[in-house]
């Protein structure tokens, strides 16, 4: 039965549509915010997936270029792989609603966005988040649902919920929010420098909006809603914690009490082996049960010496960082690197400098952008970790690392008017212990430095971490600078980035069913501490302002305005005139719509020919201008010079040589390079040009440079 329910959100009407659409998925909502349009469904198999020790979620966020009008490109003209804009809508949409589910559910549930229609008004991210939640809370599925989604806009030092593009043009940040009727659960941010105190306000004024989101649904599920399946928990039996437990509690405590990471795996992995032989008698066949089992005490031991002992693994205090060390110019050739290390995370990062032409050019559902002159890479090779695997390229983890750090440090990079550059960072994390992204954010502020980029700021990026008590959820610690074993076992991964002034990105990821607001509050209090003592301990300890210079191998910018009625003139029919002084200076040249023209070798003389020739394209032709031109065709009475593209002149025989001249050839043949100096532009607009006379001026201005 088709049922339709609505309400306003940020002043715009929401519509849910359930039960027309998609009726085989265990849930199904079509969601309509103004003009944008998504099908949200929830699907899970009937019987758990064996051999598996976590929870398999699959969140997917599908862009249809039909959305917005678009025929995709290429030769197939259907849609490929993902878009990272939609690789990263499909982790901020799983990070909220994983943790909501039961922790020994292993049936396979599946969520599927379907983005069929964009206003630019109205995010279709949002409308995703909303409508997951909504399929997740009227099906069968296990889940303690339901969440809300807004994102969050500071334009004059206001909140507003759901920007449209032009308040989105003008906001200070674009804070993804996402939460239960009384905790936050996920925190996506990309911000200008925002202050603390300013963002844990906007964030509790989006979650006033983010409760009403959730009662709405609430009432929909009431009405509507499936009951809960009954599934095989897969939880590790009572009875043999209780053995493992008692034979290895212990053991552990020493275990895990190691500075080395590697030390510690190893001591775990005998533990393991020990314990899988000693019970084998008592749980036969069941090895990979009892490995879930040393797992599930190894984060008790963890927890509680976090929780109760204020002791950390590796005997920090819990507002301590790991020792930090940093250094720039680690690769001879690149156009700046610096690595940073902190205990056992170490990250490299290099950057590259190019023309204008080489920024990112985006085809997607977003309209505002269409191309992307900053970008950030992440790498997470396996040997990071002391694993043997092979390389397949970026995953969804990689791409969100690379974001985040993009994110982070956009806010302080130079305008393409300050700084005509196109900038790529690659990030090839080394050695992983924790929080490689917000390594990356430190690395990569000290790459561009090196590089000479004139950044606004450093930033730093820093992670916090949580322990909840079992007991009481208001009873809880935090903690700075999370190394693997705390993110693995603890609550929360708090990443916040940002300068000395404020904020520039946060990610959060949680493993509880959310944060109230003083953990929040206590997560950004550490991590300025700690940006702050990255910053003036490390970072400008290590270079301490961007370079004056660029790298000798990097390409030297210049650019140059032109009336952009000329551009017709410069760029010529099908690309001709350009593409000529491309080769003949061997530099790249970018002209933007306005007239900006940006010329882009590593040789200043061929940058000052290319200049030479747009401005004797794009300008008047001066009686008295002194060119190197080409000699294009030879006639008995004189040589005709190509001067500019598409411009020539006539150089008459007596004009090529103080001396009489018999013949042309006897001075010049065609494709010989000469000066010439324009003398004569007759009513016709013929120009007569001569090398005599340009031959002399050059001779008399070096004999006056020498006398001077």
């Amino acid at each position: 039965m088709e049922r339709i329910f609505e309400m306003e959100l940020a002043g715009r009407k929401l519509v849910l549509e359930t039960g027309k659409l998609a009726q085989l998925a265990n849930g199904a909502v079509l969601v309509r915010y103004g003009d944008t349009v998504v099908m949200s469904t929830a699907t899970a198999s009937e019987k758990p997936k064996e051999g598996i020790d976590f929870f398999p979620l699959s969140v997917d966020y599908e862009e249809k270029l039909y959305a917005v009008g678009k025929i995709p490109g290429g030769f197939i003209k259907r849609e490929g792989k993902p878009s990272e804009k939609a690789i990263l809508t499909s982790r901020v949409i799983d990070r909220p609603i994983r943790p909501l589910f039961p922790k020994d559910l292993r049936n396979d549930v599946v969520v599927i966005n379907t983005v069929m229609s964009v206003e630019q008004d109205n995010s279709p991210e949002i409308a995703a988040m909303i409508g997951t939640s909504a399929a997740l809370a009227i099906s069968d599925i296990p889940w303690n649902g339901p969440i809300g989604g807004v994102v969050l806009g500071l334009v004059d030092g206001k909140v507003v919920i759901n920007p449209n593009v032009e308040e989105r043009s003008k906001s200070d940040m674009y804070v993804t929010l996402a939460g239960t009727k009384k905790k936050i659960c996920m925190i996506e941010a990309g911000a200008n420098e925002v202050d603390d105190n300013v963002m844990l306000d906007a964030i509790k004024e989006g979650h006033k909006t983010i409760i009403k989101i959730c009662e709405f649904i609430e009432e929909i599920a009431k009405e509507i809603g499936k009951e809960k399946f009954s599934y095989d928990s897969c939880d590790v039996p009572e009875d043999m914690f209780s053995d493992i437990k008692a034979l290895a509690y212990e053991e552990m405590r020493e275990s895990v009490l190691a500075v080395d990471k590697r030390d510690r795996d190893l001591k775990i992995a005998a533990l393991t082996e020990k314990l899988i032989a000693e019970l084998a008698e008592k749980y036969p066949e069941k090895e990979a049960v009892i490995s879930e089992g040393v797992n599930k005490l190894e984060k008790k031991v963890v927890r509680e010496y976090l929780f109760k002992e204020h002791r950390r693994v590796d005997g920090r205090r819990l507002d301590e960082i790991r020792p930090l060390s940093a250094q720039v110019d680690i690769l001879p050739r690149v156009h700046g690197s610096a690595l940073f290390q902190r205990g056992q995370t170490q990250v490299l990062t290099v950057a590259t400098l190019g023309a204008m032409r080489d920024v990112q050019m985006l085809d997607g559902l977003d309209e505002t952008e269409e191309e992307n002159r900053y970008m950030h890479h992440y790498n997470f090779p396996s040997y990071s970790v002391g694993e043997a695997k092979t390389s397949r390229g970026p995953g969804r983890r990689e791409i969100g690392h690379g974001a985040l750090a993009e994110r982070a440090l956009e806010p302080v990079i130079p305008s393409p008017e300050d700084f005509p550059y196109a900038l790529r960072l690659v990030s090839e994390v080394l050695m992983s212990n924790g929080s490689t992204s917000q390594g990356s954010v430190c690395a990569s502020t000290m790459a561009l430095m090196a590089a000479g980029v004139p950044i606004k700021a450093p930033v730093a990026g820093i992670s916090a971490g949580l322990v909840t008590s079992e007991e009481d959820e208001n009873d809880f610690i935090t903690f700075m600078d999370i190394q693997g074993i705390e993110d693995f076992f603890g609550d929360m991964d708090f990443k916040v980035a940002g300068t000395k002034k404020g904020i520039t990105a946060i990610q959060v990821d949680i493993k509880v069913d959310g944060l109230p607001y003083e953990v929040i509050r206590q997560a950004f209090e550490l991590t300025k501490k700690g940006r702050y003592q990255i910053i003036d301990d490390v970072i400008l300890k290590t270079i301490p302002e961007p370079r004056k210079e660029l790298s000798k191998y990097a390409p030297k910018i210049t650019s140059i305005q032109i009336d952009p009625e000329k551009i017709r003139d410069v760029i010529g029919t099908g690309g001709k005139v350009i593409n000529k002084i491309i080769a003949d200076t061997g530099a790249k040249i970018d002209i933007e719509d306005d007239g900006t023209v940006y010329i882009a070798t590593t040789d200043a003389e061929a940058s000052e020919k290319a200049i030479s020739i747009i401005r004797g394209i794009t300008g008047e032709i001066e009686i008295g201008s002194i060119y190197t031109g080409k000699v294009v065709r030879i006639m008995d009475f004189g040589a005709f010079v190509e001067f500019l593209p598409g411009k020539d002149g006539l150089v008459h025989i007596s004009k090529l040589d103080n001396k009489r001249v018999e013949k042309v050839t006897d001075v010049v043949n065609i494709g010989d390079e000469i000066l010439v100096k324009v003398i004569e532009i007759d009513k016709q607009g013929r120009i007569n040009l001569s090398r005599k006379d340009a031959i002399n001026t050059v001779e008399a201005q070096k004999k006056e440079s020498g006398n001077e």
